[in-house]
């Protein structure tokens, strides 16, 4: 949790080219109108419009592979979403709200995040060929889609830049030079890091003292800034802009160089802060003596108490974000280390329709994985070699061991094939769940849809933060580092494990044959469940990995909801 999210932007925060306030489906309209006509380059920008969708379609295409297709050899619409998702959390770290799997789209409540995750991708359908939705989404269609919400979110820079050089008092037709074009980017910066906190950002542009000491790492936040500033003069050197010649000599700048430079910053944003995130976790990591991905909330608020600013989430809004682990009766409450990190308090930049957060460690693994099953389900033997090749030093520097597949999780990952017919979906909760286990610092626990939210602190309100007292009381209430005795683990483990089920994607027929459809699911039930007590109980002892608890997903499309214990 940063400190600037004191001053994190309010649910009416600038948003899509227009002010959020008044953003409505038919508002986004003309938005999406302009954005479909960037991306696939109307206008004269068809050379340059083609080589960006040929480069999504290049990073889409492992995924793609590993996606359930219908008879058309097409994905559905919510397999589209969750592509996209995937796709700008894989490559930028960024979060399109109303996107990820945990969200239930139908929420009536969900505002501007409801209106963009349903409405781009029915009129990405409605402007592709005039096709009928129920052929569905090809791959070009999907890189469409992934082109225009880039476009949407590069054209919402121009709201806050035209705001910046206001600030400034500078005209936006005006050409500037290098210094004043660094200082106009600066105030960019804070614009939108900040949103409309307007009362915030006067604090901060009167008093640089302020605002550097408010800002984690502000002087490298210029700097980068400035590299990217750099980076388009380079540009204009390499390849000469028609009519800019003397601009580009004489290092002057105009307001679509500024509209440029707004684009890379949000794109690489999140690899420049990433520093920020690898030290938050450290710091976990550091309490977490058990290996399994947790820390103990009274661990937690000490080292906020002691030395850590970062966390002091309340424990209430640890819960909204799906971070606090409540299951064991030995352990006590837990921070759960990858969705803490994943959680929207951690994520650095926050706008109505989209959040910059940290890294989605756990696409390398998944990625891996799809690469070599090419496939939307796998044999659970095929997925044991892959991950047994694995290690989580890959993603992070934390550890270096070799996940255990054997005992425990190596029968529940055989459970959850025999659940889907002898294969493992690999876009479900359970393997999530599985995966999970396999690399706990890693990999979130995937929590149902609409049990857990992206809420920023500012949204959540002011209770997000938790009290002095509590942290002291939370703090005092340490639970021993010895391991209770193997009695407590064994009766406990049986309820730490979820098998309720939820499907990502539309597999359509391809798991129809899944034990709970024939008449001898519940004796199956009953014997899985039996052997995987037994499992789990002689496996704890030499297992690293402590299996923890789930909540039930509640999907917002057609699901697939297993219910298995």
């Amino acid at each position: 949790m940063f400190v600037v999210l004191v001053w994190a932007p309010s649910t009416e925060a600038s948003g899509f080219l227009k002010s959020n306030a008044s953003l409505t489906a038919e508002g986004l309209e003309g938005d999406l109108s302009h954005a479909v006509e960037a991306a696939l380059g109307c206008g004269g920008e068809e050379s340059h419009a083609r080589e960006r969708l040929a480069a999504i379609q290049d990073e889409l295409l492992e995924m793609w592979h590993a996606l359930p297709k219908n008879k058309h050899g097409r994905i559905e619409r919510r397999s589209l979403r969750y592509a996209a998702h995937r796709h700008f959390m894989r490559t930028s770290s960024i979060m399109i709200r109303g996107f990820e799997p945990l969200k239930v789209v139908s929420d009536s409540e969900s505002g501007a995040a409801d209106i963009l995750s349903q409405r781009v991708p029915a009129y990405v359908e409605k402007v592709l060929a005039g096709r009928k939705a129920t052929l569905g989404f090809s791959l070009e269609d999907a890189a469409t889609m992934v082109a225009i919400v880039e476009q949407l979110i590069f054209d919402s820079e121009n709201v806050l830049l035209e705001t910046s050089y206001m600030q400034m008092q500078k005209n936006p037709r005006s050409i500037v030079n290098h210094n004043t074009f660094a200082r106009l980017i600066e105030v960019y910066l804070v614009h939108w890091m900040m949103g409309d906190d307007d009362h915030g950002i006067r604090i901060l542009m009167s008093n640089r003292t302020i605002l550097e000491s408010s800002f984690p790492q502000w002087k490298a936040l210029v700097g980068f800034a400035d590299g990217q500033i750099r980076a388009l003069q380079y540009s204009r050197e390499q390849k000469p802009r028609k009519g800019r010649g003397l601009d580009t000599l004489a290092q002057r700048f105009t307001f679509d160089d500024a509209h440029e430079v707004a684009g890379g910053i949000t794109k690489s944003f999140a690899s420049f802060w990433e520093s920020e995130c690898v030290s938050m976790k450290d710091s976990l990591v550091a309490m977490d003596t058990d290996f399994d991905g947790r820390v103990p909330l009274s661990k937690f608020y000490g080292k906020g108490m002691d030395s850590e600013w970062r966390f002091g989430e309340s424990e209430a809004y640890l819960r909204e974000l799906g971070a606090l682990d409540e299951s064991s009766v030995w352990k006590g409450k837990q921070v759960i280390i990858p969705n803490y990190l994943q959680a929207a308090s951690n994520c650095i930049v926050s706008t109505p329709h989209y959040l910059v957060c940290c890294a989605a460690e756990c696409e390398a693994f998944l990625g891996e994985i799809e690469a070599a099953v090419g496939a939307p389900m796998s044999e659970p033997a095929l997925i044991r070699a892959i991950v047994g090749n694995m290690s989580s030093v890959s993603a992070s520097l934390s550890y270096d061991e070799t996940p255990m597949m054997e005992g425990a999780l190596g029968a529940q990952l055989d459970r959850v094939a025999a659940a889907h017919g002898g294969k493992v979906p690999l876009h479900s909760r359970l393997f999530s769940q599985w995966l999970h286990y396999v690399f706990p610092r890693e990999c979130p626990f995937p929590h149902m849809a609409g049990t857990a939210t992206a809420r920023t602190p500012t949204e959540f309100g002011s209770s997000y933060i938790a009290t002095k007292d509590e942290m002291k009381e939370h703090a005092s209430a340490a639970v021993s580092d010895v391991p209770a005795s193997e009695d407590s683990i064994a009766e406990e483990l049986p309820t730490q494990w979820s098998e309720e089920e939820e499907l990502f994607v539309d597999y359509g027929q391809q798991i129809l044959s899944a034990p709970w459809v024939g008449p001898d699911y519940p004796r199956l039930i009953l014997l899985g469940a039996a052997v995987l007590v037994i499992a789990l109980a002689l496996s704890w002892k030499g297992s690293a990995v402590g299996l923890k608890a789930a909540s039930i997903f509640d999907s917002d499309d057609k699901v697939l909801k297993s219910h298995m214990v």
